[in-house]
């Protein structure tokens, strides 16, 4: 609520041309600030864009029955950390398969957790992942199909190591039961809650590859520095009311307007912003942190793929990225001539 106000202090501009005085507030900085993330954006979309081989990439998304999110939303972060581990050890496990790829990949994994009306959707882990791998003996093995994986092989695998993971979280008493699932606390009744999600389809989406290596970042940037919604989709705030905008995908794709109070727009706004210290943006395989400059070399010459020197984009010149012009200039005579300085402010 301070971002972007006094209340966070500020600088001033001046121009030594003309003297314009220009007074800007400063930043929370806080991750889930719908204001104050599109330099991070872009400073990561920079950044990962040296991690890209000339290949194709798919966009995968696994989901997890509604059936769950009381309890998620009582577990937060041990059932997202459920989700990432399930996640990852399905990709990693089918693709090392000689049946399917037989090779290690390279993936990122994002949390998602929010629908287009804000209430608490924990169902989505978006993955980027190449089509093609490196195997053991240092080759590098495309990919025989549209899509290496079969999305039914990929459901039930997923459904399997999130269950089991379930179960193994139950056992090690790190799940809390409050409310209306207490009664999930006995083992008994645990087990009972959980059968059914063994016959259940969990859906898992592939999208077919994009054009370009370089549009894969780019996608990703819509839910890596935002939570839930962006200040443009919110409408109007009156009489205590918020007015937003929202898509409604059941209703084929249509835009539609929705009012609520602003402490259920708050409310609602709250169950998306995540445990303190959790990683929402995760690498695997060749992505991994162990020995990944020496893997991505090996796998860049493998794929013809330009080894670019990595260069660190100052603010300055990230602001001229978005804006498409020379940033810092002076709004009354254009000049750069522009010197800045704190502003402590009451």
């Amino acid at each position: 609520m301070k971002c972007r106000t006094s209340a966070l202090g500020g600088h001033a501009t001046l121009c030594e041309d003309c003297g314009h005085l220009q007074i800007s507030y400063n930043s929370c900085r806080n991750r889930h600030c719908p204001k104050c993330q599109t330099l991070s954006k872009e400073q990561w979309i920079e950044n990962q864009k040296y991690n890209l081989l000339d290949v194709g990439y798919f966009h995968v998304v696994m989901t997890v029955p509604d059936v769950l999110n009381p309890l998620i939303l009582q577990n937060q972060k041990t059932c997202y950390n459920i989700l990432f581990q399930a996640v990852s050890q399905t990709l990693k496990e089918l693709s090392a398969a000689p049946k399917y790829l037989g090779a290690q990949i390279g993936f990122t994994s994002i949390l998602h957790t929010w629908g287009q009306n804000l209430m608490f959707h924990p169902h989505y882990i978006h993955c980027i992942v190449p089509g093609d791998g490196l195997n053991d003996l240092g080759r590098w093995i495309p990919t025989r199909k549209k899509f290496f994986l079969p999305v039914k092989v990929v459901s039930r695998k997923f459904r399997g190591k999130f269950l089991a993971l379930l179960k193994e979280a139950f056992s090690n008493g790190v799940l809390e039961f409050h409310g209306q699932i207490k009664h999930l606390g006995s083992l008994q009744e645990f087990e009972r809650f959980l059968t059914p999600l063994y016959q259940k389809d969990w859906v898992v989406y592939c999208k077919p590859p994009f054009k370009k290596s370089s549009a894969v970042v780019e996608y990703l940037g819509r839910y890596t520095h935002r939570v839930a919604i962006s200040n443009n989709r919110i409408m109007d705030i009156i009489d205590g009311n918020v007015t937003f905008k929202w898509r409604d995908y059941k209703d084929h794709n249509k835009w539609k307007v929705m009012t609520v109070t602003a402490e259920e727009f708050i409310r609602r706004f709250l169950l998306h912003v995540l445990p303190s210290g959790f990683t929402k943006i995760r690498h695997y395989g060749l992505l991994g942190n162990r020995n990944k400059t020496e893997k991505l070399k090996v796998c860049k010459n493998l794929t013809n793929t330009p080894i670019i020197e990595k260069v660190i984009l100052s603010t300055a010149q990230l602001i001229e990225k978005l804006i498409g012009k020379k940033a810092f200039l002076c709004p009354c005579c254009n000049s750069d001539k522009l010197v800045r300085y704190p502003c402590y402010l009451p």
